[in-house]
């Protein structure tokens, strides 16, 4: 009886959390602990012996929770990732080969080996993620009031889209549209 008391007091905090701050996260604790459990060995199987450990120890469990409570809520309320590691580098492999991102503290730069970095840059004054490379200075995306992005082009045309799957769709047939006009 206690078991099914706790677990639905569980079930309802964890319900409570995800409906009040309407945010899904990035689970930064969790993935890392899933990135360090993925490194301990090159043998599949200690991995895998690890990974049940803390299954059956409730580690897993633990993380996800103060995620899903904690760290998530903190990233949806105040705009920051509180696990995000300034300074912290990255090799991304790309179709165009392999770069290095660099997380900063108000957004990324990217670099490939002997280009210039091109730097990622949100502006929370203005809503506003820029692009930012040498004298080079341009807004991409500004998130509106009303739960649309307006995206601007290089071309300086801009396009008003909706938060969600649609908008992306929108947003990638509009690019598509100007490259494929540009190169007529």
């Amino acid at each position: 009886m206690k078991k099914n008391k706790l677990s639905l007091i569980c079930a309802c905090v964890l319900s409570c959390s995800i409906l009040f701050s309407s945010c899904i996260g990035s689970f930064s604790l969790s993935n890392r602990l899933l990135s360090w459990n993925n490194e301990i060995s090159d043998n599949k199987f200690v991995n895998e012996l690890v990974f049940f450990a803390f299954y059956i120890i409730p580690v897993y469990e633990i993380s996800y929770l103060a995620d899903i409570l904690v760290i998530n809520s903190i990233e949806f309320w105040s705009g920051n990732n509180p696990l995000a590691n300034v300074g912290e580098v990255k090799k991304v492999k790309g179709e165009n080969g392999d770069f290095l991102v660099e997380t900063l503290e108000n957004g990324y730069s990217i670099s490939k080996e002997g280009e210039t970095p091109v730097e990622l840059i949100y502006n929370q004054e203005t809503n506003t993620w820029n692009v930012v490379a040498e004298n080079y200075n341009k807004e991409l995306i500004q998130f509106n009031e009303d739960g649309t992005a307006q995206i601007f082009t290089s071309e300086g045309t801009s396009l008003n889209v909706s938060i969600d799957a649609e908008g992306v769709m929108a947003a990638r047939q509009y690019v598509m549209n100007q490259i494929y006009f540009a190169a007529r």
